[in-house]
């Protein structure tokens, strides 16, 4: 005897349903907590700096200053840096200003990188400024800054 066709389908869904369930139940804390709420900008920013002051030297942030389409702006990023044991960079982290959530990406990278270069595209909801700390291994955090303006954003009503 076959199940009829709606009856599979029904219990298709629930199975989609309950492995979407599992799925979601079995996200790290810290993607779980950053789904519930988003993060402002500016508490992002305080989170990384940790208290220090960071310095406007040593790091480059090439990237276009219009963007027809905010799906894919490129970002290519390079900080100076011996790159030994004892003074490599640790992080960089990328914040978008305005997008839903302003921590866009961070790159973890050690002394075997041999150099501290990223390059990768965002997305951006709309124009406004893209900061880039790079945190070394001594504690210094560098700085860069630029302000992009987009043409057709991205990232609208949460997508």
């Amino acid at each position: 005897m076959t199940a009829h066709p709606s009856s599979r389908r029904v219990l298709l869904t629930r199975r989609h349903a309950l492995a979407a369930t599992a799925a979601t139940a079995l996200l790290p804390p810290a993607a779980a907590a950053q789904s519930a709420s988003s993060e402002s900008f500016a508490a992002a920013q305080q989170a990384i700096l940790a208290g220090r002051v960071p310095v406007t030297t040593g790091l480059s942030l090439d990237m276009p200053t219009l963007s027809e389409n905010g799906n894919a702006v490129d970002l290519a990023i390079k900080v100076d840096s011996p790159m030994s044991a004892d003074d490599h960079v640790a992080r960089i982290h990328i914040l978008a200003e305005k997008n839903p959530f302003p921590r866009v990406a961070t790159f973890h990278i050690g002394p075997r990188a041999g150099r501290a270069d990223v390059a990768t595209r965002i997305r951006l909801a709309e124009t406004q400024t893209i900061v880039v700390l790079a945190e070394t291994s001594r504690g210094l955090v560098h700085r860069d800054s630029r302000e992009v303006i987009v043409i057709l954003g991205a990232c609208v009503d949460g997508g």
